[in-house]
């Protein structure tokens, strides 16, 4: 792959946005909804994203991988040594989608070595953008504005926006709201699906994302690299960073954070 970040960056921005007008199109008419073995909703919106994606991140860049949420991982012998390879998520929240809460997203990532060095999240139906890359930054756009840079904001420990999943935040999240109140912190908690939790992070909207509910890689990494180059951290609890291409593709518990002089692992349950 010779094409710098730099110059990847806008045509995977681009082809985000191309699954995310597919998707849009299966928006307003009925769609039935299959489900696969972990119980999760599959509809025709997933598919038509993942056959265009995988389509065209193969023309773009011959010989990299795509590892997409709805093709098979393989053996992970196969794919141990990949130096380089595309994650995807193809529709984030598909029960947004189903639900019609627009709260859904296409995530494409780029994976060198065990971390995301470029990543595009975009919500079809806000017409929103965000993405980075290494050594770029990150940027969010909104419609046929022109992109803006975002950064991750300084907090208040005494008040803390914590943003949880409205489907999947499970009772350990509550046990850190708890913590914090019982110690004095003033918590704003908001709910939302799909990957927008971590964009918000980002944005500097709010200061802490909790995932204690186990997610996928495709799930996290287009914006674990927004979070990471709009100065945040996508960590496990222990804080470590959040690596890919492992043995097992599912992610253990993590927080993102904007700020990184917050202690947050005091609020954690014992």
């Amino acid at each position: 792959m010779s094409l710098p970040l730099s110059e990847l960056l806008p045509p995977v921005r681009a082809l985000a946005e191309e699954a995310g007008r597919l998707i849009l199109s299966y928006f307003d008419a009925p769609s039935a909804v299959d489900y696969k073995a972990d119980d999760s909703p599959l509809t025709a919106a997933d598919r038509a994203s993942h056959e265009h994606l995988v389509a065209r991140l193969e023309a773009l860049t011959p010989g990299v991988p795509v590892l997409s949420e709805e093709s098979d991982p393989g053996d992970y012998a196969a794919r141990r040594d990949w130096a380089r390879f595309w994650l995807v998520d193809p529709l984030d929240g598909t029960k947004e989608f189903v639900k019609r809460t627009g709260e859904f997203t296409v995530n494409v990532a780029l994976i060198e070595g065990d971390a995301p060095v470029l990543g595009a999240v975009h919500v079809p139906a806000k017409g929103v953008t965000y993405f980075a890359a290494e050594g770029v930054g990150a940027f969010k756009q909104e419609g046929a504005a022109e992109p803006v840079p975002i950064r991750v904001r300084a907090c208040d420990p005494r008040r803390l926006t914590v943003v949880a999943s409205r489907d999947h935040a499970g009772p350990e999240v509550a046990a850190i709201l708890q913590k914090m109140e019982e110690e004095g912190v003033e918590v704003s908690a908001a709910s939302m699906g799909s990957s927008l939790k971590f964009c918000l992070v980002a944005e500097g909207k709010a200061d802490l994302y909790p995932r204690t509910v186990p997610t996928f890689e495709w799930d996290t990494a287009a914006a674990q690299c927004v979070v990471e180059q709009a100065g945040g951290r996508l960590t496990t609890l222990d804080g470590e960073r959040l690596r890919y291409n492992k043995a097992d593709i599912r992610n253990p518990s993590v927080m993102t954070a904007g700020d990184a002089a917050l202690d947050w692992k005091r609020y954690l349950p014992r």
